[in-house]
């Protein structure tokens, strides 16, 4: 498959899944810049190796059952890898109500091979903390948890990829239309939704090269795209996490949690009174 004109999208997909509308030239320029703003630090694959190593830590910790026995420490330094949660969650980071984040995040863990119960136990695990706008982080730790710990099966979910109620997200930024910024965008936010989106940018990359750990670049592009939209617009709810860039990479390490950890251990994860949370051995990005 090769990016095509404004006039047409990159795939049509299957009836029953949500068909995507994608701009071939917007994601193509998406693709150059990346590979461009990347080189000045180690090239993509540099970004990719890091993005191994940050599943593995998730893996190593909540895989098989292990979440059951998860312990604060560990999940802390998770933490810190999830950008859009990491600045939030400081107030369920003690007994008791880390011990009921515990129990609910084992309960989005179980039966992890059937994607069918996604959406449902998406919705479950949400649904068991306030539904108001202080928690809407709980979705994006839904998300960063069920690909970090199984990307194959679950692509990123996140509110920055895709937010039907808000109608924002990477889906929006790469959308074919004359005037996407407006367009009405009837796509859910559900689990098939990121899947095709996922497929749509894997066969993208094929056609323009990449053939592997396709699945990291996919999410590396994604995050880019956001990234660019973050630099050019912002807004308020970003703004509270992402300050203006020293480079070019800045916002897409964020997205992705790449940033979340320094030199010297201290993380980007904060406590209640404002302490940073600092980790041993974990450089994804030195």
């Amino acid at each position: 498959m090769s990016a095509r004109g404004e006039s047409r999208s990159l795939r049509r997909v299957e009836p029953s899944r949500p068909p995507l509308e994608l701009s071939g030239p917007k994601l193509t320029r998406a693709l150059e810049a990346l590979v461009s703003r990347a080189e000045e630090h180690g090239g993509v694959e540099r970004y990719v190796e890091a993005l191994q190593l940050k599943s593995a830590m998730f893996r190593e910790a909540l895989d098989a059952g292990r979440a059951h026995n998860l312990e604060l420490a560990t999940f802390k330094a998770l933490c810190a890898l999830m950008a859009p949660v990491r600045r939030r969650i400081g107030p369920h980071l003690a007994n008791p109500a880390f011990e009921h984040l515990r129990a609910e995040l084992a309960r989005l863990l179980e039966g992890l091979e059937d994607t069918t119960t996604t959406d449902r136990r998406f919705t479950a695990f949400c649904s068991a903390f306030p539904q108001d706008r202080e928690h809407r982080w709980v979705r994006d730790l839904a998300a960063e948890l069920l690909h970090n710990v199984d990307p194959e099966r679950y692509p990123l979910m996140c509110r920055w990829v895709w937010d039907a109620q808000s109608g924002t997200g990477v889906i929006r930024e790469i959308w074919h239309a004359e005037d996407a910024d407006y367009a009405a965008i009837d796509v859910p936010d559900g689990y098939d939704t990121f899947v095709v989106l996922r497929e749509e940018l894997a066969q993208f990359l094929s056609a323009n090269g990449v053939f592997r750990d396709v699945i990291h670049y996919v999410d590396l592009l994604t995050a880019h795209v956001y990234a660019d939209y973050i630099s050019e617009q912002g807004g308020a709810y970003l703004r509270a996490d992402f300050n203006t860039p020293e480079d070019p990479m800045q916002h897409t390490r964020r997205l992705l949690g790449l940033d979340g950890v320094d030199a010297r251990g201290r993380t980007r994860l904060k406590s209640v009174d404002g302490d940073a949370f600092v980790v041993e051995d974990v450089k994804l990005l030195d």
